[in-house]
């Protein structure tokens, strides 16, 4: 029986630091939040460094040859800020313990909770090695735990077979049943719901204009009234804004192709907006923000647009991130969203692993009483 070939685990000082055309043979074109570009712009823009806690330390599994066939997007954390999967309470009791949580290694993509692969692999076999990698670097560096957040439904059972424990999520997202335009969106709704949502359109969009900007044609005045927006709002969810301005330049110089901004206008005047990216088949929803409260605007530029957009590029879905009941009135379905978490000392690791049993019941329960209530007309 032939041996398999030797591989090398190692750490890199950053994603800046990997080729990127290695980084994306390992991450692939479909999600553009895995891409090289957009994570070395995160930390090129200091959005993401160790003085913002983020400290990225991308685990590579290298092949026979010295070229990766595996990366972890992981990051050196000592805190819990940005992630969207909340473990503030396991914190907590592990303080009370007498124990240590931080530092920990957060496998994700930071401040972005958009599902997607955590292991990159150019070679499918090296999973487990990778896997065995992130463990390793928990144990070497006296870390707590490590957490693959939002990770894709297919690479949950590489988790559970390395003996990760599994939490479920909620998130609601928009599907593409073959509609031509919104049109045939809205005939696929209960009378009702339709009513509902052209009311809410026509009350958003009275004396505003509405303009999608991408690629080239995004331009610095168009980046400086989005920065506005979007300190407003992350000041009023998070206290002060994760993103840098720098980030949205750069973004816009070397991602703009992908990128889909979207800025209600009046007079000229941008007065809110919401940046997409665009995926292989999703049109993910990022940010928002305004300068003038407009009745039903968000609703307006997050979701309804967005789904205009996205019927017209052909794409499948719709991501609006996180959280949002109210996105279930609006054609947005429940979803399971899925992470995975290394819990090193044994105590700590047993007691979230029977809060998370119980936890993924719960949610499995509100995700099929949550599907009841979408808008789309009941079939006899």
């Amino acid at each position: 029986m032939t041996a398999p070939p030797p591989v090398t685990a190692r750490l890199a000082d950053g994603v800046t630091a990997i080729s990127p055309a290695h980084w994306d043979a390992c991450a692939g074109a479909a999600n553009p939040f895995l891409c090289h570009a957009f994570l070395s712009i995160l930390e090129e823009s200091g959005s993401v460094s160790p003085r913002a806690g983020w400290q990225a330390v991308p685990i590579i599994v290298d092949g026979a040859d010295g070229v990766p066939i595996a990366i972890a997007p992981a990051y050196a954390k000592r805190h819990s800020q940005g992630e969207y999967v909340f473990d503030h309470a396991w914190a907590d009791a592990w303080a009370r313990a007498g124990g240590s949580y931080y530092p920990k290694l957060q496998v994700a993509v930071p401040f972005t909770p958009v599902p997607g692969p955590r292991l990159l692999l150019r070679d499918a076999a090296a999973a487990p090695a990778l896997i065995a990698a992130v463990e390793a670097v928990v144990d070497r560096h006296a870390m707590s735990s490590a957490h693959a957040t939002f990770v894709a439904p297919d690479q949950v059972p590489l988790f559970e077979a390395a003996g990760w424990l599994i939490r479920a999520g909620t998130q609601f997202h928009w599907a593409n049943d073959g509609y031509t335009c919104f049109g045939d969106f809205l005939d696929a709704l209960a009378s009702r719901k339709r009513k509902a949502i052209r009311k809410e359109r026509a009350a958003a969009i009275g004396g505003l204009t509405v303009r999608h900007v991408t690629g080239s044609d995004l331009t610095e005045r168009d980046w400086d009234a989005f920065w506005t927006f979007y300190q407003d709002t992350g000041s009023r969810k998070w206290g002060q804004p994760y993103l840098t301005r720098p980030f949205f330049s750069l973004l816009g110089a070397r991602m703009g192709e992908r990128v889909l901004l979207m800025l209600a206008e009046r007079d000229g005047r941008p007065i809110a907006g919401a940046l997409n990216l665009v995926g292989a088949d999703t049109l993910y929803g990022r940010y928002w923000g305004c300068t003038e409260e407009v009745p039903f605007l968000h609703f307006e530029l997050c979701y309804y647009q967005a789904i205009e957009a996205a019927i017209a590029r052909g794409l499948k879905f719709v991501e609006a991130g996180a959280q949002g009941e109210h996105k279930l009135a609006r054609g947005y379905e429940p979803t399971l969203t899925y992470s995975a978490h290394w819990i090193a000392h044994p105590g700590l690791r047993q007691a979230v692993g029977a809060y998370l049993d119980q936890e993924r019941v719960a949610i499995a329960d509100q995700v099929e009483a949550l599907a009841s209530y979408t808008p789309f007309k009941k079939s006899e």
